[in-house]
């Protein structure tokens, strides 16, 4: 089994930051792309950011030139670095990695943490 753990989240005035991060563990021969998402009440969960296994990112617009991924291969960790948060950033994030669970099978599967609750506002 492999499990994704998020920590990091908390309550932050407009403009200020945040950093998340996200540990993977369990059954793991090698992990793809990880990510993050984001669910705002009575929303959608909608993408943020990806980073591939390579080091290549891609981010959605609403969050472009605020948000850094960066990950550790080695640890399996996966942060977002978050600045000039805005009241619309206000969500629960969740993170995301591409698993190979082990050598005998070529299969990658998709797994998720459990979220953490980021709130912006005075």
């Amino acid at each position: 089994q492999v499990q994704l753990v998020e920590s990091g989240g908390g309550l932050v005035q407009p403009g200020g930051s945040l950093r998340l991060s996200c540990a993977a563990s369990g059954s793991i021969f090698g992990i793809n792309a990880m990510g993050w998402y984001r669910q705002a009440p009575g929303k959608q969960r909608e993408w943020v950011a990806t980073i591939t296994n390579r080091g290549s990112t891609n981010y959605a617009d609403s969050v472009k030139g605020r948000f850094t991924i960066s990950r550790d291969n080695a640890k399996n960790t996966v942060d977002l670095q978050m600045n000039s948060l805005e009241p619309e950033d206000t969500a629960v994030y969740f993170c995301s990695a591409d698993v190979r669970p082990r050598a005998t099978s070529n299969y990658y599967f998709p797994y998720w943490g459990q979220g953490t609750q980021v709130t912006v506002s005075t």
